[in-house]
């Protein structure tokens, strides 16, 4: 099973557009879907992760601005599991039914996740992970005045809420995931990071008021199937150096020591491509003979014949 693996992290274009409404995501879902058909094709066992940053956020808008005693606002562990599951059957059901416009032997299966955090992660004193809209930074201020929510500048693009991000240790349903591929199923799972859970001494789990970054726990989930590749797919083709500049320049091959310097020169935006490039190396070097790529989904075939994307291993000795 573990050769033949691969884990694709949907980004959030694969999702949402112009349209925020259920029927305009679906929309954008069933474009989107197609493109894993091909893989499927080929022979490949699937899983598939995505984010929920703006669903969430706006999940979250929608609870705040209901609350009261009668309808009391959930905590945000609820609202992960809530996205991930309405964002869960989306992909299940379009895929399934891409699935069966080809002929397709195989099912769609997605799973509500929980993630193992630590209860002393740093990250919840700091929040920065960006969920819901972007707004101005004037309205971002205001809010900001008249409650505790933090708000901060994400990538240039606006203003975000920011909330607690621990790193995902282990994905509790690991072994369903390996059980249900061993089946020749297509594995949803991890959506929006999965839902963070803490263990405590008598190894019960408990639901955490954070975000997960859906990148980390997607590598974790790589990581932990010991899959052939990890793909993470975004808005565009390839990992570029001084982006948006005049100098620009895309990368197509890199080692891990390489990716680690160009971090350390700043040359990938914190609320963007930056923890996309960390999920990489750590899943390539947690698992030398694995290989990651940072592409688009409209690049994904592209990519499997080595015509585009970024992709990032532990030495130059690319191969595969």
């Amino acid at each position: 099973m573990d050769k033949d693996v691969i884990v694709i992290a949907l980004g959030g274009n694969a999702i949402l557009t112009e349209d925020p409404s259920a029927q305009g995501q679906q929309k954008t879902l069933a474009k989107s879907v197609k493109y894993l058909v091909d893989l499927i094709q080929q022979g490949y066992r699937l899983v598939i992760t995505h984010g929920n940053g703006p669903q969430i956020g706006n999940l979250l808008l929608q609870h705040i601005a209901s609350d009261s005693k009668t309808n009391p606002a959930f905590p945000l562990d609820s609202l992960v599991a809530m996205t991930e599951g309405c964002i869960g059957y989306w992909i299940q059901n379009l895929l399934q039914n891409e699935i069966h416009q080809h002929n397709l032997n195989t099912n769609v299966v997605s799973l509500i996740t929980q993630v193992v955090v630590d209860e002393k992660d740093s990250a919840f004193k700091n929040p920065t992970k960006p969920i819901g809209p972007f707004i101005m930074e004037k309205q971002a201020k205001e809010k900001m005045k008249n409650s505790t929510d933090i708000y901060k500048e994400d990538a240039g693009r606006g203003w975000r809420k920011v909330v607690s991000s621990p790193k995902a240790i282990r994905i509790k349903e690991i072994y369903s995931i390996k059980a249900l591929l061993n089946q020749d199923q297509v594995v949803i799972a991890v959506g929006g990071g999965g839902i963070p859970v803490v263990e405590d001494k008598q190894s019960n789990f408990y639901g955490v008021e954070a975000v997960i970054d859906k990148d980390q726990a997607s590598e974790k989930l790589a990581e932990q199937l010991k899959a052939k590749k990890f793909i993470i797919l975004t808005e565009v083709d390839y990992v570029y150096l001084n982006f948006n500049q005049p100098n620009q320049r895309k990368l197509e091959q890199i080692t891990t020591e390489q990716a680690k310097q160009f971090i350390d020169e700043g040359q990938f935006a914190a609320g963007s491509m930056l923890p996309k490039i960390e999920a990489a190396i750590e899943f390539v070097e947690n698992n030398p003979e694995g290989e990651a790529a940072i592409t688009s989904l409209e690049n994904l075939g592209k990519l499997l014949n080595k015509q585009a994307g970024t992709i990032i291993k532990k030495n130059k000795n690319f191969i595969s």
